[in-house]
């Protein structure tokens, strides 16, 4: 791949409004959980917040912050410029993890779904034992 192709590829990632992150959202609304979005006075930023509950998710790329295996999407790091990627990968990594307890250090528990998960059918029991009952869902099916 080209210099110039691989800038044009990276440069059209987006880094909110991805399909996983969407895809959890309408699961989490069909199940009868509201939300904000991208809170930025919370470290890191979360994807998925809920602040009556102080609970945050993060809805993460295999590749940007490299799944560990068995993942079983390819989160491998490119060969080409092997050590700029490895470098910044990694500190994607503990970026995540000093975001994490920071939000913890704060008294938010964090949930991290993994892009590979958004297809597992047992997402959906583990938001729920995440964020716990929704008693407003549960009223309005009565």
């Amino acid at each position: 791949m080209t210099p110039e192709r691989r800038s044009e590829l990276m440069r059209s990632i987006r880094s909110t409004e991805t399909m996983p992150e969407l895809t959890t959202r309408r699961m989490l609304h069909r199940m009868g959980y509201r939300y904000r979005k991208h809170r930025r006075d919370l470290p890191g930023t979360p994807d998925i917040v809920f602040p009556g509950r102080r609970k945050a998710i993060f809805v993460h790329g295999c590749f940007w912050h490299q799944h560990p295996p068995p993942c079983p999407r390819r989160s491998v790091v490119p060969r080409s410029n092997a050590r700029y990627w490895a470098s910044k990968l990694a500190r994607n990594i503990e970026r995540d993890h000093e975001n994490r307890s920071a939000l913890a250090a704060l008294g938010w528990q964090a949930l991290v779904v993994w892009e590979c998960e958004i297809a597992d059918p047992l997402l959906q029991s583990r938001l729920r034992d995440f964020l716990g009952p929704n008693q407003r869902f549960r009223e309005s099916t009565r």
